[in-house]
């Protein structure tokens, strides 16, 4: 039971961030081209200031959709498939 509670709370958390639209872009930009850092983020949104972008990184991030991995000074961003795959499948078409 507490599995199936763990996979809906996730659920709800993928849905939740992919709800939004630049989080949505975020996430068909990440799956197009994986491991990009904010910058690139940044510049293939044009109109999203640093600090929401940080705040729309951090929700795909919470929610188990992207994951980071650090590299010197830059944080690089990718699309968790597995998650990707169980919970939004749409973003991977």
């Amino acid at each position: 039971m507490a599995q199936v509670d763990n996979e809906i709370l996730q659920a709800v958390k993928v849905f939740k961030a992919l709800g939004e639209p630049t989080r949505l872009k975020i996430a068909l930009m990440l799956v197009r081209e994986s491991n990009q850092c904010v910058t690139a983020i940044g510049e293939g949104l044009e109109t999203v200031a640093a600090s929401t972008l940080s705040h729309h990184l951090k929700q795909l991030t919470d929610s188990g959709l992207i994951q980071s991995r650090k590299s010197g000074p830059f944080i690089h961003y990718s699309v968790n498939h597995e998650v990707a795959e169980k919970f939004a499948p749409y973003i991977l078409v």
